[in-house]
């Protein structure tokens, strides 16, 4: 008892204390379909619908099958009795195929050779698995990248339905239309009037100004997610000389390489590129230069779990970023220190059994120096 109480605790948790997980919930069901949906990169993502089935809390419907490669790995034919579980208890996912269950009627899944959603043709880029659309104006590339785009300047209000309902009437064509709207434009549109039209046009109106790194984001830039775009925008420094990187400049910035540069370097030469960096300076979106990096945290490796009482998750990352930390989803050896809020999961055991430094939310104020 005196060792257990002589290690202290991380907020209301015991340091003592070791998580232990229970298996995740399984459940049988029958494949119903299988359909093909188009992402923002063009890539096509299959989605089997299942009978209804009760798991881990909720009723599922659909199960993702992330690509061709899957649905063979797992030998999946349409009318096959499945495990369904939940990757991370919330993603649906089969794990594995009943094949002992199969009366004959079960049918082969046919991979796409035409887009579903535009008809042009199907291609398997090198070195890749997925299948990708080729038709660069495609309408489901342009309304995922415009649901990305909204979502990195943090407009609430333009869902998937809306942007979709809003391309549909020929109001957005590619992400900086959304700062051209007005109230006139979707006032008489279905499911809109005044008072709705005005709040989500202000709404927008206000994340005219973005950071950098944000910006970069909303690029939608293959292999470029948040922390890439942090570095990039801390290296180059304002949006013009990002346009202009070179795939020397790129490999030189830390966690930066070869493959990520080339899809800059190669996303900034095309034609698409270059006219959306320009309609957004003509939609009047200001791109604030990125921030000074100060040095105090570089080369710690932060990992955050549980809830911050203080402050929101992501200001903490980038305040962590700010001062030259950098910031993981895992924790591993090479972890600097765990950040342990309120209700903390599994990311502290981890710790725990890896002696990696625990800090409470009032030690990790006082590292910011807040």
């Amino acid at each position: 008892r005196h060792v257990f109480d002589s290690i202290g605790v991380v907020g209301k948790t015991p340091r003592g204390l070791v998580a232990w997980k229970f298996p995740a919930e399984e459940s049988t069901t029958r494949v119903e379909s299988v359909d093909w949906f188009v992402g923002r990169t063009g890539a096509l993502t299959p989605v089997a619908t299942v009978t209804p089935t009760f798991v881990a809390g909720t009723t599922v419907t659909h199960a993702t099958l992330h690509n061709a490669d899957e649905i063979a790995r797992l030998g999946l034919k349409i009318g096959d009795t499945v495990i369904l579980t939940k990757a991370g208890d919330i993603i649906p996912k089969i794990t594995k195929v009943l094949t002992e269950l199969r009366d004959g009627k079960e049918a082969d899944i046919t991979l796409p050779i035409n887009c579903p959603v535009c008809g042009a043709a199907v291609e398997r880029r090198e070195d890749e698995v997925a299948l990708c659309c080729t038709n660069q104006e495609c309408f489901a590339k342009e309304r995922e990248r415009i649901l990305y785009a909204s979502r990195a300047f943090g407009i609430d209000g333009l869902g998937e339905k809306i942007i979709e309902r809003l391309i549909s009437e020929g109001l957005l064509k590619t992400a900086p239309d959304m700062f051209r709207l007005t109230v006139d434009d979707m006032k008489d549109l279905d499911g809109f009037g005044d008072v709705s039209a005005k709040k989500l046009v202000d709404e927008i109106a206000q994340r005219r100004a973005i950071d950098l790194d944000k910006f970069i984001l909303a690029l939608g830039i293959r292999h470029v997610g948040g922390e890439t775009a942090f570095d990039l925008a801390a290296a180059f420094g304002d949006v013009d000389a990002f346009a202009k990187a070179t795939h020397d400049s790129l490999v030189a910035i830390p966690n930066v390489g070869d493959v990520v540069a080339g899809e800059v370097v190669a996303f900034l030469a095309t034609e698409h590129a270059q006219k959306l960096l320009a309609d957004y300076v003509a939609a009047g979106v200001d791109v604030r230069p990125a921030k000074k990096v100060d040095k105090k945290l570089a080369g710690k490796t932060f990992v955050l779990t549980g809830t911050l009482a203080g402050m929101e998750r992501d200001v903490a990352k980038e305040k962590i970023r700010l001062l030259g930390g950098n910031v993981s989803g895992s924790v591993s050896k090479n972890t600097g220190y765990v950040v342990a809020g309120d209700s903390p999961g599994s990311k502290l055991a981890d710790a725990i059994k890896l002696g990696v430094p625990v800090l409470s939310e009032d030690e990790f104020m006082r590292i910011l120096g807040l």
